[in-house]
C-alpha cells in the first residue's frame, strides 16, 4: 500500500524547480500532453547536435570512424616498413649463406688437396 503525505502534494513546495532559469521552468498549470511537449523541447534545446546527426548521419559516421581510420593507416604504414626491412634482411641473409657456401666449398677443396698430398707423401718410401 502506498502512503501519500499531504505535504508532498503542496504545489508551492520549494524544490529544484526554483533554481532553474525562468525560461527552463515548467508552467504551473498544464495538461500532461503540454508537460510532455515542454520536456521534449527542453531535451532538444539541451542537445542541439541531435538535429545535425539526424540530418547528416554520414557526418556522424565520418567523425566516429575518423580516429579508427587514422590508426589503421598508421598500422598499415608500420607493417609496410616491417615488410621492407624483412625483405632487405632476407636478401642480406641470402648473400651471407652464398658466401658461406663458397667458403665451405673452398675449404673442402683445400682439405682434399692437403689429404691427397699427405697420402702421396706417406706412401713414398724413405731413402736412407
Amino acid at each position: 500500500m502506498t502512503v501519500v503525505r499531504p505535504e508532498w502534494l503542496v504545489p508551492n513546495k520549494p524544490g529544484p524547480e526554483i533554481y532553474a532559469p525562468a525560461n527552463r521552468r515548467a508552467p504551473e498549470r498544464q495538461s500532461d500532453a503540454d508537460h510532455i511537449g515542454f520536456l521534449r523541447r527542453q531535451r532538444n534545446e539541451s542537445e542541439p547536435g541531435n538535429d545535425l546527426v539526424a540530418e547528416r548521419p554520414s557526418e556522424l559516421v565520418r567523425r566516429v570512424s575518423g580516429a579508427s581510420l587514422e590508426e589503421i593507416d598508421r598500422v598499415i604504414r608500420e607493417l609496410e616498413g616491417v615488410r621492407e626491412m624483412l625483405r632487405i634482411e632476407g636478401e642480406r641473409v641470402s648473400r651471407e649463406v652464398a658466401s658461406f657456401a663458397t667458403l665451405n666449398h673452398s675449404a673442402t677443396t683445400a682439405m682434399k688437396v692437403i689429404a691427397d698430398s699427405l697420402k702421396q707423401w706417406k706412401e713414398t718410401p724413405l731413402r736412407s
